[in-house]
């Protein structure tokens, strides 16, 4: 796939999201950028999920990942189906009760303002992390394609992908991001499916010889109850999911956003529970199409690349198959990536414009508007900086070090709503933010010493004992004699 071939892809799937981005976002107003007004039907707030919850990372590394991890994912997809109960049926019915713009309201009502600005900073922290090393990600590879191969610099790439996504939600907000979502969504699916059948006829398998071939291969494996210290233990992935979802999906402003634009508690209810079960699918198919990567590249002699993230982009791109699939995995890869983008941009302006600036209680419509504009600028310029750095300064150590640090801050916000939600205690709440960021800094000691006391490696559990940090140090700032 030539370099021109994949610029026309992406230029011509952007066109489109432009296009339904201007026609679902026009006359939006501030609650229409924000909520939604809460109009979304659930089925629609559902489909759009499934994009929404998918990233460029996920796109790129789940595939690639089976060749060391099996299918070992789907024992932490089986604790997110969990979790997605949880929140359905826990948070979605205290958020909508309390009317909330930005889910650290809650905080501000329950314990005070410094715990609902230490919510939402570190919210703001972690997704801004997050988000741009996922478009980080996406944009190398994109580096590598495209923009290499005309001499254009990583700096004009970052800026450019940035200047798309805040141009596409400037207007609309959440309103638009459903419509373009759901967009995103059908490219990604059909992408995704369309792979795997254009890589069964070049191996010429049928159905029954794909099934045969994937479930008899060693990378098929699911379970893993053998080894307790392993990050691949059934009990630890599955109680990980749990709360990596609540945390990463019920507690984040981000992913929340879509769910609370329905118009009823019910709405959001069922469509959460429709995303949870589309979500397993759809993971479980990306599994597949790993196998069928690595089964292709042994069945063309082609090299393995020296890191398993490249082999999608290897085979889609360079593995002799048909034009289309290369369109194919263009057009899931910038899907994914603008989905994640744009509803990450979204999120923060949300967070920043209504917690820390506390927008909606201060200032009037039309200077509130103005406000949320200039911070939405400043959001994008923000992302776009931190891609520069990853693009600059990282190597996989600094990666893997972000993706360490973003986690570790959901474990606090767990924490606090936690405390709030499960007692009627009040606490000192000026001293939140230290407890906030003792947490982190114990979780990372007891990673630490676990490993070299019981040489037990803690692995994505250890949001959990963050979370239990949280709770402990709130349980030492209590009110004695305040309920």
């Amino acid at each position: 796939m030539t370099p021109a071939a994949v610029l026309a892809t992406v230029l011509g799937y952007i066109a489109v999201l432009f296009a339904v981005a201007w026609i679902s976002g026009r006359r939006a107003d501030n609650a229409g950028f924000f909520t939604g007004n809460r109009r979304t039907p659930w089925y629609m707030a559902a489909f759009a999920m499934i994009g929404a919850a998918i990233s460029g990372v996920t796109f790129i590394s789940v595939p690639g990942s089976v060749a060391v991890d099996s299918f070992s994912y789907m024992q932490m997809v089986a604790g997110f189906t969990v979790g997605q109960f949880v929140v359905a049926f826990v948070l979605i019915p205290l958020f909508y009760r309390l009317r909330v713009v930005s889910l650290y309201e809650y905080l501000d009502d329950r314990f005070g303002v410094a715990s609902h600005r230490t919510g939402a900073w570190f919210f703001f922290i972690s997704k801004i992390l997050g988000a741009a090393l996922r478009v980080y990600v996406v944009c190398a590879v994109l580096q590598l394609l495209v923009f290499d191969r005309y001499g254009l610099p990583f700096w004009f790439n970052a800026l450019i992908t940035m200047a798309f996504v805040w141009l596409y939600t400037q207007q609309g907000g959440v309103k638009s991001l459903i419509w373009t979502d759901s967009l995103k969504t059908f490219c990604l699916v059909a992408s995704l499916v369309l792979s795997i059948v254009f890589i069964m006829r070049g191996l010429d398998f049928s159905f029954s010889d794909t099934v045969r071939e994937v479930s008899s291969s060693p990378m098929s494996r699911i379970f893993f109850f053998d080894d307790p210290a392993s990050d691949r233990y059934f009990w630890k992935m599955f109680a990980a999911g749990i709360v990596l979802l609540v945390c990463m999906t019920g507690l984040d402003q981000d992913l929340m956003q879509r769910n609370m634009s329905c118009a009823t508690p019910r709405d959001s209810q069922k469509n959460i529970v429709l995303t949870a079960v589309s979500q397993i699918v759809v993971i479980f198919l990306f599994l597949v199409l790993g196998v069928l990567l690595y089964l292709y590249m042994e069945h063309r002699g082609l090299a393995m690349p020296e890191k398993t993230d490249q082999v999608f982009s290897l085979v889609a791109v360079g593995g002799g198959l048909p034009l289309v699939v290369g369109v194919l995995f263009v057009i899931g890869l910038i899907s994914s990536t603008y989905s994640a983008a744009g509803s990450a941009l979204t999120a923060l302006t949300t967070s920043f414009t209504v917690d820390i600036l506390e927008g909606t209680k201060r200032y009037g419509e039309a200077r509130l508007t103005r406000i949320r504009r200039g911070v939405h600028v400043a959001m994008a310029l923000g992302m776009a900086l931190v891609i520069l750095a990853f693009g600059y300064l990282a190597d996989d150590s600094v990666i893997n070090l972000v993706y360490k640090v973003a986690s570790y801050t959901y474990g606090p916000i767990l924490g606090m709503f936690v405390f709030g939600m499960f007692t009627r205690l009040r606490v000192r709440d000026r001293w939140i933010p230290l407890v906030a960021v003792a947490a982190p800094v114990l979780s990372g000691l007891l990673q630490w010493w676990a490993l070299e006391a019981w040489d037990y490696r803690i692995g994505f559990e250890l949001l959990i004992y963050n979370a239990l940090f949280t709770v402990i140090g709130m349980l030492l700032l209590v009110k004695r004699h305040e309920k």
